[in-house]
């Protein structure tokens, strides 16, 4: 299942709450900004959301932290069973919502079960809470559908999922030459894994994914790992991260790293950091723009005049 309902209570959708980034972000597309009375400090897209009272923050800045650091908060808050988000219960309350859209696909990367049962408790009386639990491309598409459908915005998400699954059409029924071996790395301190859709986001563009497979969890790995697979492309995309800060990272982690070097893809500098944050890292309409910047990297030739979003992805040399 894509999806888990649970405090449901049949009305109609006036007041809305988003603790995704991803569901924001359809919001505002499908023209319903009006009724989103609560977001969180990480939904950023489009710019309007950043004006809508903030319900969900990190208990942490991880903006000054590096990976490590990060990793390892993560870590200690975890294991002593504290949240890692926080709700604003002033700004929750004000907005008052009959709508709470959440999602189970990873504790770290958004607020979470402990954060909606708080703020159903906080509220204290019956409400819609939508969770959503996508794991791969169709099951974005499915969320999209479903979102749109609780919100009464339901043709518009159809018609939106029919304009996507073309794009998608667009880049899988491409005729490729090469099939390349491609490794997505979602962390590089500690290496993870990228996974869930991002293994099918490689395939689509007529490349092998390795060492994760679709539909699972990102995971730690090791080093051995890597260079067992020695992959022909490396394409960094760490959680929530842009561009810059994945260049920065790599300079501070693997530039130097003489072990690093030996990889067949460094050596014939087919290494990439990409705009994880904004076309990889969350389950929204934006990550069918994150297959055709895959298509970019690793089908240059086939994908030569394809335009994708300026300081999306960079080669790092």
């Amino acid at each position: 299942m894509f999806k888990k309902l649970k405090y449901t209570f049949l009305m109609k959708v006036e007041r809305i709450v988003s603790f995704l980034p991803s569901a924001t972000e359809l919001i505002f597309e499908l023209g319903y900004s009006n009724k989103l009375y609560g977001v969180t400090h990480e939904c950023e897209y489009p710019k309007e959301a950043k004006l809508k009272p903030c319900v969900i923050e990190s208990v942490f800045d991880s903006k000054i932290l590096s990976s490590k650091q990060i990793d390892d908060k993560i870590i200690e808050l975890m294991s002593v069973g504290k949240d890692i988000f926080r709700l604003n219960t002033e700004n929750l309350k004000d907005a008052n919502p009959d709508l709470i859209i959440s999602q189970e696909i990873c504790q770290v990367c958004s607020a979470y079960t402990n954060q909606v049962d708080d703020a159903v408790n906080i509220l204290g009386r019956k409400l819609d809470v939508l969770t959503i639990n996508p794991h791969d491309i169709q099951g974005i598409l499915l969320t999209i559908l479903d979102i749109s459908k609780k919100i009464d915005a339901e043709a518009k998400g159809r018609k939106l999922v029919e304009v996507l699954t073309k794009r998608i059409n667009y880049i899988k029924d491409k005729k490729y030459d090469k099939c390349p071996t491609v490794l997505a790395i979602e962390w590089i301190d500690p290496f993870f894994t990228a996974g869930h859709w991002v293994p099918e986001m490689i395939e689509s563009v007529g490349a092998r994914n390795l060492i994760s497979k679709k539909g699972e969890h990102s995971r730690k790995m090791t080093f051995d790992e890597i260079k067992n697979a020695n992959p022909d492309i490396i394409i960094l995309m760490p959680c929530g991260f842009d561009v810059e800060r994945t260049i920065k990272e790599y300079k501070k982690n693997l530039e130097k790293n003489s072990k690093w070097k030996t990889l067949k893809a460094v050596k014939r500098q087919n290494v990439f950091a990409v705009d994880a944050n904004s076309f990889f890292s969350k389950p929204s309409l934006r990550t069918i723009i994150g297959i055709e910047i895959l298509g970019k990297i690793i089908q240059s030739k086939v994908f030569a005049d394809l335009m994708v979003p300026v300081k999306s992805y960079r080669k790092i040399n």
